[in-house]
Order: C-alpha cells, then structure tokens, then sequence
C-alpha cells in the first residue's frame, strides 16, 4: 500500500497516532497509518491469558482535558471504559495506608480495546515495519507531505535519517525509563482488598493492581511494574526475572500459595523523563513527533499530543 504524496504517513498505531490521524481524516488529508504490531494500541497493550485481558502497559487513565472526557464519555457509552477507583494504597517504610486521587479509568477488555476502537475507521496498516524516513519527506522511499513518527524517542530515532536535523535534534533530548510488567495468575484470590497499589523505596516493585478487580471480573490475577533499576537488569531476558517478581509481590502482600502462571513482558521505553511542555513537535521538514513525553506521562497527554499535531498538520496543509 503506497503513500499519497499529498498525505501524511503516521508510524505507530498508539493512542498518540491514531488521534493525530483521526484529526486528518477528519480534515480531508489523505493519511496513512502504519503499525509494526500485530494490532492497535502502543503502550496500553494488552494479552489475553486463558481468555481474558491482562492490561501490560499503562495501568489506568485519568481525566482533567474536557475534549479527553468527551472520548472517554463515548468509550463509556460503547462499554468500552469504566469507572474503578479513586483510591489506590500505598507501601512504604510507614506501612500500607491508602492515598485518595483522582477518578482512575478502566477497561473491561483491556486498554488497547481504547485503542482499537478510535481507530476502527482509519487507513490501518499492520505488521508493516518502517524502515526509513529521509528528507522529502519520505518514508522508505514514498515521498508525502509529511510524517509523523508517534513513538518513543529512541525508536524514532532509528527511523530518522541525520539530515532531519530538527526532528533527529528533538528525540535526542528525550530520556526514557523501563519498567518489565509481570501478569501473574493465583489459585485463588488470597490478598486483603485493594484495587492498586504504589510501592514506594523498593529495590524490585514499583506498582501492584488487581486485574481482577481493575476488569471486574474477579480473577485472582495481579499485574506487577518493577522499578526502572530492576527492569534494566532484565532487559536481555526478562522471563528470567519471573521468580524474583513473583517472591517480591507474594512477600509484599503476603501470599501463601504460588502463582500458578506468570508472564513477564518488557518496556525498553515505558516512561518519558524530564518531558517537554511542547504539546508536540513539528518543523520544517514535515516531520512530526507525538506522545506523552510532551507533558505529564499520561494517556490523555499522549491522546492530546496526537490530535493537537493532526490539527497543526491539517491547517499547514489545507
């Protein structure tokens, strides 16, 4: 499938991604969007395990943008989102106490259902791997308008031929942390009630949530994040980190029985450091970043820094 030279191709079918081509359709553009995955969804990934959904990535999403909370609305309407919590506890040196917080929204079926479901009416082209974007723009080797590369820094990065120097100059300040996400799944749920928790001065776990609880199922499955200094550890073979996720969470909430299955996935680039307030980045190549590393590390900072971008690019290109 060839690119429109008068449009715009968009790499990676996040949230940041699809909203910037949304916004483009919306507007006329021709657009193009490419996935390397199998499916939708970037960071709030989701697997099933034995038939249900295991959230991997972003653990929840909250909401303070009033556009956002249309989407979120319509999510809602669609059964696609939930209410949870506002409460989440928290571990540390003083003990469990519980810290009240803002309306953190979940999904019966997963976040990347989110996902999937803004883009169900978009040019989605997956397992289509990129390999290069060069002055033009073009995007290996089809001349556009412009690109947009809606991924972490480091990715983008391989993407970027030098001559862009703009955009190569752009993710080259951006620094990103790894996390693994552990999916374990219990006998039986044997844990005192809570729906998730921070995990704070801990050498291996940095957040805990019931899945059971966070999809409303009640399974007895849990979803561990460890620390960015654990993951990077683990990095090269994060399934061997398994037992040691395992110890830390069934220690941390006293667990008697063993997880009776656990599956570790990795995030090279789970979390922006030190982000941008840009909102995004364009220049005058035609080439475009998005995501949540321009903002607070959110899912509605991501779905903003998509759809502003998609707005910039179609009023450039009208």
């Amino acid at each position: 499938m060839s690119a429109d030279p008068s449009g715009v191709v968009v790499v990676g079918a996040g949230i940041a991604g699809v909203a910037c081509a949304r916004e483009l359709l919306r507007a006329g553009i021709p657009v193009q969007l490419r996935e390397r995955g199998r499916v939708a969804g970037g960071r709030m990934a989701s697997r099933r395990f034995d038939g249900r959904p295991a959230d991997l990535g972003a653990a929840y999403l909250t909401v303070t943008d009033p556009d956002f909370a249309e989407v979120v609305r319509e999510w809602q309407a669609a059964g696609l989102a939930r209410e949870w919590t506002d409460t989440f506890v928290a571990y540390g040196a003083d003990g469990r106490r519980e810290i009240p917080g803002p309306i953190r929204w979940a999904a019966p079926r997963g976040l990347r259902s989110l996902v999937e479901h803004l883009a169900q009416d978009l040019p989605l082209v997956v397992n289509r791997l990129v390999l290069g974007v060069e002055p033009g723009p073009t995007v290996d080797g089809q001349k556009c308008a412009a690109a947009v590369l809606a991924m972490p820094g480091p990715q983008a990065a391989l993407l970027l031929d030098p001559a862009l120097e703009a955009a190569t100059e752009a993710v080259r300040r951006q620094h990103w942390s790894p996390t693994l996400a552990a999916v374990l799944r219990f006998p039986t749920r044997r844990w005192t009630d809570f729906r998730g928790a921070f995990v704070n001065d801990h050498p291996l776990l940095g957040l805990v949530c019931d899945d059971g609880d966070r999809r409303g199922d009640g399974a007895p499955v849990l979803v561990a994040h460890t620390t960015p200094e654990f993951a990077a550890r683990h990095l090269a073979q994060p399934t061997g980190a398994a037992p040691a996720v395992e110890a830390a969470v069934r220690d941390l909430l006293t667990l008697p029985d063993r997880a009776e299955h656990v599956h570790v996935h990795r995030w090279t680039y789970a979390k922006p450091v030190d982000g941008s307030d840009a909102g995004f980045h364009l220049d005058d190549d035609g080439i475009g970043l998005a995501g949540d590393v321009f903002g607070k590390p959110r899912v509605q900072t991501a779905w903003r820094s998509g759809r502003d971008l998609g707005r910039a690019l179609a009023a450039r290109l009208a």
